[in-house]
């Protein structure tokens, strides 16, 4: 029912540099696999098997990556170091992968309206390759809402409570609680001081959107810094429609942040790495 799935991918990486000067911050390695790798993964353990990205310059790596490297597979032919391509060769033969370059930064929305031209009239899903999420023993965070959309029907935000020191960093719902894990949104700040958040429920990297959001974000003004926000968009389609928030299960990783790359390389090297997982 959901195919596709949007990565935008076209940010400059700033906190990470001088390391994302000459390569995508999407491609800095958790370990031994690209940040972006794990994302489409999530993807496609979800269903999602038509992968978007909305690129910019000098993201070149990325399309290379998910593309075979005849050079490099000759090279290693028979030898053990061929095992390590194996991950990657699957998702290259699950996935079919299209691209659009977003000529200038103007926020999310933005990025996400860039990307029509690959998604089409149908809903889809976002994944902020940023926010690695992981939950063991379960369904990724993108196959979770997809079993909520097939319930609701409507766009889905991912979302979690953030302690009110780092409520700032984020765009923040209010709603009516309709289970314990999700709520009908009925406010949407983006990045509101402690004191202006209508709630501790933060939207992180994962979205469910119908399409009809395109033209709502083609209506919308460039908020705060400039940008054409996807929270100012998705509050008009609560207020017209229904958005549903969702608090999933799993564990989020900030790996915009350098303090939660770290974060995210440990944990991935304990519980993956060493138990010969990746």
């Amino acid at each position: 029912m959901i195919k596709k799935c949007l990565f935008p991918v076209a940010g400059y990486g700033t906190r990470f540099l001088p390391a994302t000067k000459s390569m995508p911050k999407e491609m800095l390695p958790i370990v031994n696999k690209p940040l972006v790798q794990y994302g489409v993964e999530e993807a496609l353990d979800a269903g999602l098997f038509e992968i978007a990205f909305v690129t910019g310059r000098g993201k070149r790596t990325i399309n290379d990556h998910f593309d075979i490297s005849y050079e490099l597979e000759h090279q290693i032919a028979g030898t053990d170091k061929e095992q390590t391509l194996v991950g990657i060769r699957n998702v290259i033969d699950r996935a079919v992968f299209s691209t659009t370059r977003q000529r200038e930064m103007k926020g999310l929305g933005h990025a996400i309206l860039t990307g029509q031209t690959l998604i089409g009239d149908e809903p889809f899903g976002v994944i902020l390759a940023d926010d690695l999420c992981i939950n063991e023993g379960g369904d990724g965070v993108m196959a979770q809402m997809v079993k909520i959309y097939k319930q609701v029907r409507c766009s889905i935000v991912a979302i979690e409570e953030v302690p009110k020191d780092q409520i700032h960093k984020f765009g923040v719902i209010a709603g009516e609680a309709v289970r314990d894990d999700l709520y009908r949104v009925t406010n949407m700040v983006e990045k509101p001081s402690a004191e202006e958040a209508p709630s501790n429920l933060a939207i992180i990297g994962r979205y469910i959107l119908t399409p009809d959001i395109f033209d709502l974000i083609r209506q919308t003004p460039p908020g705060k810094n400039g940008e054409v926000q996807i929270t100012d968009a998705l509050m008009r389609q609560a207020k017209e429609g229904c958005v549903m928030a969702y608090k999933f299960k799993g564990r989020r990783f900030d790996c915009g942040s350098v303090d939660g790359f770290v974060e995210a390389t440990n944990y991935c090297y304990e519980h993956f790495y060493k138990q010969g997982k990746l």
